[in-house]
């Protein structure tokens, strides 16, 4: 009988200790998950001249990203980036381009000629940076944790197109995932929103 009512409580407590290491173990898991993804801060990436830039660079500022390309049917949208910069620059406003070849290949030149692209035929002053993958095996890192932090139609993370937009507010948090189609006008009133908090 004794032994019979040891061999439970053992029992009991084998079972504790077994529930106590996988719950460490998850717990450790996802502290390392969310270690791995940082914050919008955390993240590099290079400029167009080769330049390595901090995003902490940008803390402070309203922050919008945009992956973009010269041979699209979308290119126009640089103008209506450009006035958005030139607009709202002095008030913490900042727009970072990321050339991608990755759509139907509409942005196949160098990073020079990217640059001379912009500056030639949009007046183009906003941060560029080195062409990138936002999708796939390749992704920059950068764009694995915004696509994670605003996902898409249905929840999808996959960038469908050349300049979908992010928006990041003054303290880093991602608030927004604009598609294609939504043109830089569009986004105006949510970016003086943001704006304004940060006063």
């Amino acid at each position: 009988m004794l032994k019979c009512i040891l061999d439970k409580q053992k029992g009991k407590e084998m079972k504790l200790v077994t529930i106590t290491l996988i719950s460490l173990l998850m717990f450790a898991f996802t502290a390392q998950a969310g270690d791995k993804m940082g914050t919008f801060y955390s993240y590099k990436a290079t400029d167009i001249k080769g330049i390595e830039h901090s995003m902490s660079e940008y803390k402070g500022k309203v922050v919008l990203v945009v992956n973009v390309a010269s041979k699209c049917g979308f290119t126009s949208q640089y103008e209506g980036l450009q006035k958005l910069y030139e607009k709202y620059e002095k008030q913490g406003l900042v727009i970072l381009g990321f050339p991608s070849n990755q759509f139907k290949e509409q942005e196949p030149g160098t990073n020079a000629e990217i640059q001379n692209f912009c500056k030639v035929n949009y007046g183009v002053t906003f941060p560029l940076f080195e062409k990138i993958d936002v999708n796939g095996d390749k992704t920059h890192p950068l764009y694995r944790f915004l696509k994670k932090e605003a996902t898409g139609f249905l929840g999808s993370e996959s960038i469908k197109w050349n300049f979908t937009k992010f928006l990041i507010d003054a303290k880093g948090n991602v608030l927004k995932r604009y598609g294609s189609t939504t043109k830089p006008a569009s986004i105006e009133d949510d970016i003086k929103a943001e704006l304004e908090l940060k006063k």
